[in-house]
């Protein structure tokens, strides 16, 4: 058996599942693996201390495997209470000697401690889901104690100034998954603020375009169904937001027969989605006749109290954005007549003054998450093979990059897309010579 090191999951004895559901989802990872078998030889990570603020479930096991694999010394921690997968933690603790901190359902002081002991790992490179580990090192390197949570604060307060700023100083780069967190290190980098270069890995194609929209869409509709266990066809489902995320989630609500509602701010986007063939209509006007509402906006109180006041009896409310502020869970608790938690393992019911019953799902949490297993392997595959292969580019650009974020070199996403396509068994057309030359020139017309 592997020594067991320093970490805080919930039961070590649950390593064996988490052991095979690591290796099953391995199976339909090829890319990964593929970059794992690399790094193995070539160790491109080799002296790195690494912190990752992720979902600790089985597909992102196999990404710590593939970056322990390259030679880092790796620290994994949870970017959502709700999202880990305990058995997963503890295997990734006693099989792989990787140290995780991480319990599903943890409170916020626990959050926040193992989001301090990541930083105490004091990492040349960084990886997150939402930018908790970015935003608290720049906090600490501003000085701006008062703003992070207690268990942060109270370790950062006994490092001298000098280290304070090193912290974040001593970062390479730092890797970012999430919309919500690129999101908010671009509002960084606007405020020059950013003292470390970011690459979005959220916004490159083989993220965004598949994980976003059918990982989303998928994983959404598996944790309201495990939650719920109601049928979505004939309901009438309001989806908050048309992004990736959002026409992920509407597409497959439409596919299983559910008529679906869109909400949105962007006109661009609002037009796509009646062009789509689905309804538009403001959150307003849709809070009346909803029976699910789902939000992948990435921002605060989409759904609110004046929203809630009109939702007809059994609305059911859930959020498969990155943050649970996309519903005024604090609004709809001062409405509330009574709150009864758990009346189905991950749904809480609200009851209202007039006697209308409202139930949120995972807490206003991730719902693929909180109450299913996230987005499946294969989706995850590119994903984190983009992650693994963005974070050897930036190593490799080590001194020149700026403090900004970063788009992933479209190389990187052409080599992920083109083996992933391999292990599907799909061959694609090459220009031929006379093509490239034509698509190259100017002269050349009807």
């Amino acid at each position: 058996m592997a020594t067991v090191l320093s970490a805080d999951v919930k039961d070590l004895s649950l390593a064996p599942v988490g052991y095979q559901r690591i290796v099953w989802a391995e199976r339909d990872m090829p890319v990964l693996r593929a970059i794992r078998e690399r790094f193995e030889k070539e160790k491109p990570l080799a002296g790195l201390r690494m912190s990752a603020c992720l979902h600790v479930t089985a597909e992102t096991a196999n990404l710590a495997r593939t970056l322990v694999a390259g030679g880092a010394d790796l620290v994994l921690v949870a970017s959502n209470p709700l999202s880990t997968q305990d058995d997963v933690a503890a295997s990734l603790v006693q099989d792989f000697n990787i140290p995780v901190f991480a319990i599903k359902g943890e409170d916020e002081t626990s959050y926040y401690r193992h989001i301090a002991a990541a930083l105490q790992h004091r990492p040349h490179v960084t990886m997150d889901d939402g930018a908790d580990l970015v935003s608290a090192m720049i906090f600490i390197a501003l000085n701006r104690l008062d703003d992070v949570h207690t268990e942060v604060r109270q370790w950062a307060a006994g490092l001298p100034a000098t280290e304070r700023t090193g912290l974040v100083g001593n970062v390479v780069a730092s890797m970012e998954e999430t919309t919500t967190g690129v999101i908010r290190l671009r509002a960084m980098e606007k405020d020059g603020v950013l003292k470390l270069p970011v690459i979005a890995v959220n916004d490159a194609m083989t993220k965004h375009f598949f994980d976003n929209r059918y990982g989303t869409g998928q994983s959404t509709l598996d944790g309201v169904i495990r939650a719920t266990d109601v049928l979505l066809a004939g309901r009438r489902v309001v989806v908050c937001g048309y992004g990736w995320c959002g026409k992920g989630v509407a597409m497959r609500a439409k596919g299983m027969g559910s008529h679906v509602i869109v909400t949105e701010v962007d006109p661009i986007r609002a037009i796509e989605a009646a062009m789509d063939g689905f309804e538009v209509m403001p959150i307003a006007q849709a809070a009346k006749t909803g029976d699910l509402f789902i939000t992948v906006t990435g921002n605060i109180h989409v759904i609110r109290g004046e929203h809630f006041a009109v939702m007809k009896d059994g609305a059911m409310i859930c959020n498969s954005g990155h943050f649970n502020v996309e519903l005024a869970l604090d609004q709809l608790e001062q409405q509330s007549k009574t709150l009864n938690k758990g009346v189905r393992e991950f749904v809480d019911e609200y009851i209202q003054p007039d006697g209308r019953r409202l139930y949120v799902l995972g807490e206003g949490r991730l719902i693929n998450l909180a109450a299913a297993h996230g987005h499946p392997a294969s989706v995850m595959d590119m994903s984190f093979a983009t992650q693994a292969l963005a974070t050897e580019w930036a190593l490799t650009q080590k001194g020149s990059l700026e403090h900004k974020v970063y788009e992933v070199p479209k190389a990187v996403d052409q080599w992920v897309a083109t083996l992933k396509l391999q292990t599907m068994g799909i061959a694609i057309d090459t220009l031929t010579a006379e093509q490239t030359k034509y698509l190259a020139s100017w002269e050349m017309g009807t």
